[in-house]
């Protein structure tokens, strides 16, 4: 039994590691193409997901079939969007501002976003279904299919990413801007399309992972804070200068996370699981998979 619920854990823990590590790895791609730390990050994924959630509510008052398909594939359309205009309107205006500058203007439009979705679709708390539904017991150990669903999704979302990084030329065009905006531009690359392509890419990121953990969660104003800001660990975790590291980042956390809060106390989960992360830090300050940043003089 005593393995049984080890596994479990684990799984459980792959489950909400593989949110975490998707989140995070739209955090990193922001910061590294356009020098931004986007705070708002779980916030637009929260107003996604309660787009998501009046899709789906809609969808099954008129009848149609598949109500969740429909409200998958409209999360997906309107985070794309949802990201364009915020890189659009809110982020390009200040290409030319300080870091201090961009972090306030990100930290502004978690205020904007938050009281919007207040305003639009209220505070109350709402159910959201599985995506995949059902239990299934093989020899006393009870596997949800949602949670590899949720594995999958992540991992097929993320693989799509790398390979499009690695071995495409708009890829290349990311990891140039990424290393050196102004040299990228001057070498013909187009980094404002780049730089909306990557806020494009971290939101539909962001939205899915609202997605995904509003059954666990409910849809509300405040679903998104914990993933948030573990997302934000998991990025320090794993290096803001790596794409692969907040993966890795994201799921040692969650599998970390369900292990503490089931062997020892959730009361304790906190404590012991950023303890280790500060620890980690101060003996690798640029996380487990970054670098320390090269300057020429």
């Amino acid at each position: 039994m005593g393995r049984i619920i080890f596994i479990q854990n684990i799984i459980g823990g792959l489950e909400t590691g593989s949110l975490y590590a998707l989140a995070a790895l739209g955090v990193v791609l922001i910061y590294r193409v356009s020098d931004v730390t986007n705070f708002a990050q779980g916030e637009m994924a929260m107003f996604s997901t309660f787009v998501t959630f009046t899709v789906w509510t809609y969808s099954r008052a008129a009848g149609y079939s598949y109500p969740y398909l429909i409200a998958f594939f409209s999360a997906l359309i309107f985070s794309a969007v949802f990201g364009y205009l915020i890189e659009r309107v809110f982020i390009r205006p200040t290409t030319e501002s300080s870091l201090l500058g961009k972090m306030i203007v990100t930290f502004g439009l978690i205020l904007i976003v938050n009281g919007s979705a207040s305003a639009i679709f209220g505070t109350d708390s709402h159910y959201l279904q599985r995506a995949v539904g059902g239990t299934i017991i093989i020899s006393n150990l009870v596997i949800r299919p949602h949670s590899f669903f949720v594995i999958f999704l992540a991992l097929v979302i993320m693989g799509v990413l790398f390979y499009m990084i690695k071995y495409t030329m708009f890829g290349v065009a990311i990891r140039a801007t990424a290393q050196d905006r102004e040299t990228a531009r001057l070498m013909g690359v187009n980094t404002i399309k780049v730089t909306a392509f990557t806020w494009i890419m971290a939101t539909i990121m962001g939205a899915m992972a609202g997605l995904m953990i509003a059954p666990a969660t409910n849809v509300s104003t405040g679903m998104m804070a914990d993933v948030h800001l573990k997302s934000f660990i998991a990025a320090v975790l794993g290096g803001f200068t790596s794409f692969v590291g907040p993966v890795i980042g994201g799921l040692i956390i969650g599998v970390m996370d369900n292990l503490v809060g089931y062997y020892i106390s959730t009361n304790w989960q906190t404590v012991i699981v950023y303890g280790i992360l500060i620890l980690i830090l101060i003996f690798k300050p640029y996380g487990l998979f970054g670098t320390r940043p090269q300057k020429k003089v």
